[in-house]
């Protein structure tokens, strides 16, 4: 007979027989059903809220023979047998049901395994909780004086098993909306599986208070129980969130270095803005030519701060938080700034009054250039235009009138990002265009104007 029941109750751990109707009798509170997984080889766990005086029965879909047995620790494959089990058709009754026992009921060659829990035997109680002072920048510690065993199932192999009480610690912390850019206050729950005397929780980022509530059977039968603790918890734990928000310039002939990300043509303009958690007292923004910041060129004590890049190179920023005594630190993501090296390019051909936004205006092409001088001249040496910033360009104009086309004269004084210096000059040549519809004509002066016949 056990082997033939062990052998069974092997087979069942991977294809469960259709079970028939499990049900009980005499009792207050209703049956919270736990599905175990299927590895157990339980069909059903019922955890009744206490077994005295209830009395268990089994409705089967066949007419065959209906044989009761209990196991333990020991497994299915150690059974004994149910005595006093009564038979009214297809109804077996058990009258007094044994608490903390596994049950095999046999019908013909089906066989259904349960496990029934007398929860009065694990009842919770919860009388304090009491948070330590905090001494870790990761973690909180309680201590929990209560009473709640471990409710323990055995599988049908023998194996030990334990049902999760989810027992609920709440509490508050902080967390980072980005939708409202800012530390904003939240519920947080840390699920206990069981009673413990000792509760150790990712530290919150703010002061609060603990409170424990359970467990999920007690919830089930409207009797949770909970205790809150007396004093607030005072954190020392913190965090930080950053920005780091490029300025933005438009210019059609400043070249940007491919790849996008931080930095670019020079000058760049960054503002570093940082964002902390109550406990931070100390507030430092670092910068240095390493990633590994093991030599700091810049520190500054403040939430924000906007930073002009001028000269080519790769830096480093981050942001540092810390507690009141230091013994909490919070690091920022490290942000790589590249200020790439100078550029500058001068053409020497444009059409200006041909068609708008083609070739109609002379400009440099450039790329980290932060000093910029220009003199354009006519073939007399008369000076048409300064230019002082490499963004400006010419339009072929002088005195509001467009020149004539041929050859003018560019010279240029500049420095670059990389402390390059420029001293370029050069003719620029303006092919003949069509007639302005728009020019009135005029007579030419020092600048050349282009007058029609």
């Amino acid at each position: 007979m056990k082997t033939r029941i062990l052998y069974t109750a092997i087979m069942s751990c991977l294809a469960l027989s259709a079970m028939a109707q499990v049900s009980f009798f005499g009792n207050d509170e209703p049956i919270y059903e736990v599905t175990p997984a299927r590895s157990t080889g339980l069909s059903k766990i019922y955890v009744l809220y206490d077994t005295n005086g209830v009395g268990m029965q089994y409705e089967a879909s066949t007419d065959a023979r209906v044989t009761w047995y209990v196991f333990s620790d020991m497994g299915a494959a150690y059974p004994n047998p149910v005595y006093g089990v009564s038979r009214n058709g297809r109804t077996t009754r058990l009258p007094n049901v044994y608490p903390n026992m596994g049950y095999v009921i046999e019908e013909g060659t089906d066989v259904t395994y349960v496990w029934v829990v007398n929860y009065a035997d694990y009842y919770l109680q919860l009388h304090s909780i009491v948070p330590e002072a905090a001494s870790d920048c990761g973690t909180a510690t309680m201590q929990v004086n209560g009473k709640g065993d471990d409710i323990e199932y055995y599988t049908i192999t023998g194996v030990r098993q334990v049902l999760d009480r989810e027992l609920q610690l709440s509490y508050n912390t902080l967390s980072w909306s980005d939708e409202e850019m800012q530390w904003v206050q939240i519920d947080t729950v840390e699920v206990q599986s069981s009673l413990k005397g000792t509760i150790v929780v990712p530290a919150p980022l703010c002061n609060t208070t603990f409170r424990l509530r359970g467990d999920r059977f007690l919830e089930f039968w409207d009797e949770a129980v909970e205790v809150e603790s007396n004093d607030t918890y005072v954190t020392s734990a913190v965090d930080v969130h950053t920005t780091a928000v490029q300025e933005k310039r438009e210019i059609d002939n400043e070249r940007q270095t491919e790849g996008g990300g931080l930095g670019g043509s020079a000058p760049v303009t960054i503002t570093f803005s940082s964002y902390c958690t109550d406990a931070v007292v100390h507030k430092e923004w670092q910068m240095a030519y390493d990633s590994e910041f093991s030599n700091l060129i810049l520190r500054l004590n403040q939430d924000e701060t906007e930073q002009t890049f001028e000269e080519a190179g790769t830096y480093y920023w981050r942001f540092v938080g810390s507690n009141e005594d230091g013994s909490c630190e919070a690091y920022s993501e490290t942000y790589t700034v590249n200020i790439g090296v100078s550029e500058l390019v001068c053409p020497n051909v444009f059409s200006p009054g041909t068609s708008e936004k083609a070739n109609d205006v002379w400009k440099v092409s450039y790329k980290s250039i932060v000093e910029f001088h220009c003199w354009i001249f006519n073939t007399w040496g008369n000076q048409i235009i300064e230019l002082t910033d490499p963004s400006q360009g010419w339009d072929g104009t002088y005195r509001g009138k467009l020149v004539k086309p041929g050859v003018y004269y560019y010279v240029i004084r500049a420095k670059g990002a990389d402390g390059k210096e420029y001293k370029l000059s050069g003719d620029i040549n303006i092919i003949r265009f069509k007639q302005n519809p728009y020019d009135t004509g005029g007579t030419s002066g020092d600048g050349g104007v282009q007058t029609e016949d």
